[in-house]
């Protein structure tokens, strides 16, 4: 069973920067793509960047110039590195990993919090 451990999350001022890593207990090579997502309360999870298995990232507009997704395949670790925080990027984020099954993984979310 593929587990996802989450770390890097805390209270920063707006501006700030945070890195979150997620930490694969298997090579991410078994997975097509790893991901992002976030959800704040009483709203959708929404996708925020995404690094497929050859390497090609994609971002959510909203993120684009100021989050960068990245990975360490020795680690077994992708990062996502967010600079530029502003309030309503506060929201739990989550790792995810997707292969060919249909169900992916979950890491168990992470709070970033942006508030003065």
């Amino acid at each position: 069973q593929v587990q996802l451990v989450e770390s890097g999350g805390g209270l920063v001022q707006p501006g700030g920067s945070l890195r979150l890593s997620c930490a694969a207990s298997t090579s991410i090579f078994s997975f097509n793509y790893m991901g992002w997502h976030r959800q704040a309360p009483g709203k959708q999870r929404e996708l925020v960047a995404v690094v497929s298995r050859g390497g090609t990232t994609n971002y959510t507009d909203s993120v684009k110039g100021r989050f960068t997704i990245s990975r360490d395949i020795g680690k077994n670790t992708v990062y996502l590195q967010m600079i530029g925080l502003k309030p309503e990027d506060t929201a739990v984020y989550y790792c995810y990993a997707k292969g060919w099954a249909p169900d992916g993984y979950w890491g168990q979310g992470t709070q970033v919090t942006v508030s003065s």
